[in-house]
């Protein structure tokens, strides 16, 4: 199964994923696209309160960039956040969704995706804020045409999404 959950900033969209990957699995893989500056202490205490909220028997793998590699060669459940911070971590957005789709169609276990939804958070009205939202609704778009379930997450809230009949 691969799924995709996505929230706006806020929204509970990664402890809506933890605990659908929980009900999968005792034994995850959360693999993290967030490459940070310890100097943003801000940021470092949002991973923190990710980590603490964390089973024990979870591992933790620090993609960053490398996000449909480290995919592939991991077995069993897994559970990525977020694919926002992996496209931010590439210069000019420019990711390989392509390789990614393929990554996961290959696994043999199930794949649970964090995303932001471009339209529900703040972007800045710069060219580059908009070459990310764009960037990112594209990803958003292929990783739901190949999940087999999507959420909504607002509010700690989820809203299952349907595919389109036309």
């Amino acid at each position: 199964m691969i799924a995709l959950v996505l929230g706006g900033a806020r929204s509970g969209k990664s402890v809506v994923a933890e605990r659908l990957v929980g009900s999968l699995s005792n034994s995850v893989t959360y693999l993290a696209t967030a490459e940070f500056d310890t100097e943003d202490l801000e940021f470092v205490g949002r991973i923190e309160q990710h980590r603490e909220r964390r089973p024990k028997t979870w591992s933790t793998v620090e993609a960053g960039s490398n996000l449909a590699n480290q995919l592939a060669l991991i077995k069993g459940v897994v559970l990525v956040d977020s694919l926002g911070t992996w496209v931010a971590a590439h210069e000019a957005f420019a990711v390989d969704v392509d390789a990614l789709v393929d990554a996961l169609a290959r696994r043999q276990s199930d794949t649970v995706l964090v995303s932001e939804e471009v339209g529900l958070g703040v972007h800045p009205s710069t060219e580059l804020g908009g070459s990310f939202r764009d960037a990112l609704g594209l990803v958003n778009q292929r990783i739901a045409d190949v999940a087999d379930r999507v959420v909504l997450v607002v509010a700690g809230r989820i809203l299952p999404l349907e595919r389109s009949p036309w």
